[in-house]
C-alpha cells in the first residue's frame, strides 16, 4: 500500500506531501490502537504517523 502523507501545521516540511509505504508484518499493516500507522518513506526512514493524515494512491490505472 502506498500513501501520500498530508501532514499538519506541526509537521516538518520535509515530510509533507511525501510518498510513503505501509510497513507490514505478514499481510497486515502495522497500526496502533490510537489510529497511528508505521510507514516507511522513500529515503528509508520509518516514522509512526497519524493514519487520518494519509491518502491512499490508486496504482491500478
Amino acid at each position: 500500500m502506498e500513501y501520500i502523507y498530508l501532514g499538519d501545521r506541526q509537521t516538518a516540511s520535509v515530510w509533507r506531501g511525501q510518498l510513503c509505504r505501509a510497513v507490514r508484518i505478514g499481510s497486515k499493516c502495522v497500526r496502533g490502537r490510537n489510529g497511528a500507522m508505521l510507514v516507511e518513506f522513500e529515503g528509508g526512514s520509518r516514522q509512526v504517523i497519524i493514519g487520518r493524515l494519509l491518502r491512499k494512491i490508486n496504482l491500478s490505472s
